[in-house]
């Protein structure tokens, strides 16, 4: 399955991944996950927002047990931040059915669509509608950088948007859901575990920063008679790191646009956009609080105006303690080992957490050794990734074949 994957998407310069949602690359990852569904003779279904389901019983039964994650990814993004999850969900299930295990409960595989927000800027698109949390007019504004609209888009591909929304009818019917992914961290391989469990999600959010000058000419405007909008720009670059540092939280501009964006131009634009988490709320606000302020006041000492606007924001996370609690013990006995699976926390968005109000649902981790994640250096050795399908079965086995 790993190798079937790998070429889909993949940069011949860069080495990364663009598997941009509604694009050839993502339809090719889509044909794989039914081809896997049909294979093991599982029922295959699109919902209504274009998310991929592998059923295994009746869909309708209710009380289901559902894994899996996603197959897009960032521009140039690693092997391991979806797919990871959706392969292993795949091979726990071949790992049940050698083991003779009886189902009692019906159980699914997802493909959740375009999590990585790279295309439409929103990340978790996919479980964002099936929640409730986007709803259908909104998701209708959102375009790509071509100005594609997302209806545009899932009707070039094949899809009709008309149908998007939320959807609870099938989430009635899953009595828990369970993703496993790479660590985008190195807690597990500095505690020496090759798995671990999610504990929470922090607060996080995108912040857009307009920073409006004036265009004019890089070779004879004198420095002293320019509004030149990048600076100001820097300068809150700079702060934000600061002000993250302060707090022990994270803050990264990403993100820019420049109009008229010459060499040779002092630009009338410069945008970027503000990726900032931290453990708690508290936190957070302080620290994106006193981003804008210094933005503010490096914007008015070089007569800049500035707009900031929130894109997005997802409180903090916490997993359901008496699910995760379970999948502790369920891992315990199965190590015979009788020590705890480290319990961590991370600072990455994933579609577990914006299901977590509607059903009960956990996370599990995949040791990274370099902690490096979103980069063509994503990495989990194959050892750890055969740990993780064995917890994700012996999880898989605890919930839904008792």
């Amino acid at each position: 399955m790993w190798a079937d994957l790998a070429p889909i998407g993949r940069d011949p310069d860069s080495h990364g991944y663009r598997r941009s949602a509604w694009t050839g690359a993502d339809a090719d990852c889509r044909t794989w996950f039914q081809e896997q569904a049909e294979t093991r003779g599982l029922t295959y279904e699109t919902d209504r927002n274009g998310n991929q389901w592998a059923w295994l019983g009746d869909p309708t039964a209710g009380d289901a047990v559902v894994t899996g994650s996603h197959l897009d990814s960032v521009p140039d993004g690693g092997a391991f931040d979806g797919p990871l999850g959706v392969v292993s969900s795949f091979a726990a299930l071949d790992e049940l059915r050698a083991r003779g295990a009886t189902f009692t409960k019906p159980l699914a595989i997802t493909n959740f669509g375009d999590e990585e927000g790279a295309r439409f800027g929103l990340a978790c698109v996919g479980s964002r509608l099936t929640a409730g949390k986007l709803t259908r007019e909104a998701a209708y504004e959102l375009r790509d950088a071509d100005g594609v609209s997302l209806p545009e888009a899932m009707e070039a591909a094949g899809y009709d948007p008309s149908t998007i929304g939320a959807d609870p009818e099938r989430l009635a019917r899953i009595g828990a859901f369970v993703e496993l992914h790479v660590e985008q961290g190195r807690a597990l391989d500095l505690s020496g575990d090759a798995v671990g469990i999610a504990s929470a999600i922090w607060p996080h959010g995108r912040w857009r920063f307009d920073f409006r000058g004036e265009a004019n000419h890089a070779g004879t405007t004198r420095l002293v008679d320019r509004r030149d909008p990048m600076l100001s720009y820097a300068e809150t670059v700079l702060a934000a790191r600061r002000e993250a540092d302060l707090a022990g939280a994270v803050a990264t501009f990403g993100k820019i646009a420049v109009e008229p964006n010459g060499v040779n131009a002092i630009p009338s634009l410069v945008r970027g956009w503000l990726d900032s988490r931290a453990a708690d709320q508290d936190t957070l606000d302080t620290v994106v609080t006193a981003i804008e302020k210094a933005a503010r006041e490096y914007a008015d000492r070089h007569g800049i105006d500035l707009d900031v606007v929130r894109e997005s924001f997802t409180p903090v996370v916490e997993f359901e303690h008496a699910l995760r609690d379970e999948l502790g013990t369920i891992l315990r006995e199965h190590t015979g080992q009788g020590r705890d699976i480290p319990v961590l926390g991370t600072g990455a968005g994933h579609d577990a957490g914006i299901l977590s109000e509607s059903i009960p649902t956990a996370m599990l981790f995949v040791r990274n050794p370099t902690g490096v994640s979103h980069s063509p250096a994503e990495y989990a050795a194959e050892d750890d990734c055969l740990a993780g399908v064995r917890a994700l079965a012996d999880v898989l086995e605890g919930l839904a074949c008792r």
